[in-house]
């Protein structure tokens, strides 16, 4: 890059800011110029790529399903440890930077052959979605259209809501449970993952998500996995949510009839 006859190495770790500076002065325009470039240089070093989002909601606004300690430990702790971890990559590692998170999570999926930033930004991705998957009052059932699609899939809400609860209740170790829309069969369907993985890493479009990790549920429930998924079910998964998903995904997968109606 040139600025008034002058050569700039670009480097990828600086965001350059153009800020108008009206001042009465003579100085010329490109000595103002090389100013402001010193002035990005000292004060726009980017030092976190990525920022902790807090959930959709208070602390303590899933109690008594989830308590405020979990919470707290959850988000406050691991989903914190796992931005600050993949900043820490990132900083290491000036190809990944710019890339969104969808596109830093497939690129570093690496086809199977993950690279050392993946867990992390994919475990980053999948907290903030475990987060807006639920909402305080959550549960009960789908609204009307979202409903229609579930028991045009599956057969009947029943259907699928066992198929979940088996997903999770079979999961070996660590890893997360999804409904998802696929693609290319144009359906919604029930898929485990183990670790971080996601359903993005095949492109599939997750609609709802439940972390089954120990930390997500310890606390509240110890080792009881079941009451933990019966209770996101009955009380937690935000339907909203799910629903208002499934209607940006209609932009990419025409499901024909029922259309999902948008909140």
């Amino acid at each position: 890059m040139a600025i008034c006859g002058t050569t700039l190495n670009t480097i990828s770790v600086f965001r350059w800011h153009w800020v108008p500076i009206y001042c009465r002065s003579n100085i010329s325009p490109c000595q103002q110029q090389r100013r402001e470039l010193r002035g990005a240089q000292r004060a726009s070093k980017v030092k976190a790529y990525y920022g902790l989002k807090s959930p959709p909601y208070k602390l303590d606004a899933l109690e008594p399903f989830m308590s405020r300690r979990t919470l707290e430990r959850h988000w406050g702790d691991h989903h914190h440890d796992y931005v600050e971890g993949l900043n820490k990559q990132l900083e290491k590692n000036d190809i990944l930077y710019g890339y969104t998170m969808n596109e830093l999570i497939k690129v570093t999926y690496n086809n199977g052959n993950p690279l050392p930033e993946f867990n992390n930004a994919a475990q980053v991705w999948n907290h903030d979605f475990f987060w807006e998957s639920m909402q305080p009052g959550g549960g009960k059932m789908p609204m009307l259209g979202l409903l229609k699609q579930i028991e045009k899939d599956f057969g009947s809400f029943t259907n699928f809501r066992e198929k979940f609860t088996e997903a999770a209740l079979t999961l070996f170790g660590s890893g997360w449970v999804w409904l998802v829309l696929k693609r290319n069969q144009k359906q919604l369907a029930v898929v485990k993952t183990s670790n971080a993985i996601n359903p993005l890493v095949w492109d599939d479009i997750p609609i709802i998500g439940l972390d089954m990790w120990e930390h997500a549920y310890y606390l509240d429930y110890k080792n009881d996995r079941g009451e933990y998924v019966n209770v996101f079910m009955n009380h937690l998964v935000s339907w909203n949510a799910a629903a208002a998903r499934m209607a940006r995904a209609q932009a990419f997968v025409n499901l024909g009839e029922p259309k999902i109606p948008v909140a």
